[in-house]
């Protein structure tokens, strides 16, 4: 007696010949690592301020002024938040250049600099990177603030200011352009 269409059995046939074609495998594979990456970055980003919350922060400048959160709307933001001695950071660095130059008057890149002994070592990261966003200084209530518990930290504002998303580690380009504009 042959299995018909639609009988117990059939479906496992036919997924044992799926399961013997490569791009099937390959398939599977990465979905179940598209899911690890998801999960991972859902983890470590649940204690961050959620979507739509619209914080109100005041950062120093390296010439010891002053920026507002408020005083950056208008455009969507990704605003940074990185360390000098963050190796992750360093590699994330250039990403956020290439972004900050690509987003052109559709968005801007702003970082905030913490957990640094002194502007000096700020300035010398920039220097040695070759950051072309504008950098302003954080401290550890900025960092209690925006629940920043590793670097590098990145949250995704819309023009008005309000949270639409954050990420924690390392973001390629495409994904802080991405997170950016959509």
């Amino acid at each position: 007696m042959t299995e018909r269409q639609g009988q117990p059995g059939n479906w496992r046939a036919r997924l044992a010949r799926l399961e013997e074609r490569r791009w099937f495998r390959w398939g599977g594979e990465a979905l179940v690592v598209i899911g690890a990456v998801l999960a991972i970055g859902l983890v470590q980003t649940r204690h961050h301020l959620g979507g739509g919350e619209r914080p109100a922060a005041t950062f120093r400048t390296l010439d010891g002024g002053t920026v507002t959160l408020e005083s950056l709307r208008g455009r969507p933001l990704a605003l940074a938040f990185w360390a000098p001695w963050c190796q992750v950071c360093a590699a994330q660095s250039g990403n956020l250049s290439r972004v900050a130059r690509w987003a052109g008057d559709r968005g801007r890149v702003v970082s905030v600099a913490a957990a640094y002994g002194d502007v000096s070592e700020v300035r010398a990261y920039m220097k040695e990177h070759e950051v072309a966003y504008p950098v302003l200084l954080g401290d550890d209530e900025t960092l209690r603030a925006f629940h920043v518990e590793a670097f590098p930290t990145v949250y995704f504002l819309d023009a008005e200011g309000r949270i639409k998303r954050s990420v924690a580690g390392y973001t390629t380009t495409g994904g802080l352009l991405a997170r950016l504009w959509f």
